[in-house]
């Protein structure tokens, strides 16, 4: 088997895995879905008016998409983490798209450095886990800001059986690893069964670390923490393991 022929487990929540999915078998990889999260939009959160902020920051496609599928706004200020946010941004229809690079931290600077503050406040749509913590860092560069947690990561419990069959047949294989609270569920899935882990390939140090034990000296993070970043650290992974 080649490295090019080792599978690759994508631990990433749909509607993103399909994403994923699709781009690593253009690409010629043996991809298998194993989804350590599941996404529940919560519905009854309550959202203010367009009238009544001055704009939204996304730090996901998912609080995009949310966000979309709950409001006919279109016409607000959108500031987004990555270009797959402002991508997603783009899909649903927003006209004013402002692009950072980097994680949330990044956005905020790109934020500031971009616009000045309001009286009305911004609205962050994302992850109910991300609570808070944008929120304080831009409030700390003098804007007010609203929290709107419009969906949840809820943790997969049992492995696929494709999964399963590896592990059986104590076959190697390369995981993708999104995040780390997708990295933490994937490793209580995988419980006390020993993988072989040819690869652990993940978006940033902190999204590794829950799975870092399984592969020591073969961890691969991406040097931008987004789905490009994350895939150009596989074709590194792969090309050591073909060397």
């Amino acid at each position: 088997m080649s490295a090019s022929d080792i599978p690759i487990i994508v631990t990433r929540a749909e509607p993103g895995a399909s994403e994923t999915l699709l781009r690593l078998e253009q690409l010629g990889y043996t991809v298998l879905r194993a989804p350590a999260l599941a996404l529940h939009e919560q519905l009854n959160t309550p959202l203010p008016t367009a009238s009544a902020i001055s704009g939204l920051v996304f730090t996901s496609a998912n609080g995009v998409r949310a966000y979309a599928t709950q409001r006919d706004d279109r016409e607000s200020t959108t500031w987004c983490v990555g270009p797959a946010t402002a991508e997603a941004a783009r899909q649903a229809g927003f006209g004013t798209i402002h692009e950072s690079v980097g994680n949330a931290s990044d956005l905020a600077h790109f934020i500031a450095a971009n616009s000045a503050p309001e009286d009305e406040p911004l609205l962050h749509v994302a992850n109910a886990a991300a609570a808070g913590n944008l929120k304080r860092e831009l409030e700390a560069l003098g804007f007010s800001v609203a929290f709107a947690p419009l969906y949840a990561m809820h943790p997969s419990s049992v492995l696929p059986n494709a999964v399963l069959d590896l592990i059986d047949k104590n076959t190697p294989a390369i995981v993708l690893i999104h995040s780390a609270k997708g990295a933490e569920a994937f490793a209580n899935m995988l419980g006390r069964q020993n993988m072989q882990v040819a690869a652990l390939v993940a978006i940033s140090e902190s999204a590794s670390a829950p799975l870092a034990k399984l592969a020591l000296d073969r961890t691969y993070v991406a040097a931008v923490p987004n789905e490009d970043g994350l895939l150009r650290a596989l074709k590194r992974a792969v090309a050591t393991l073909s060397a």
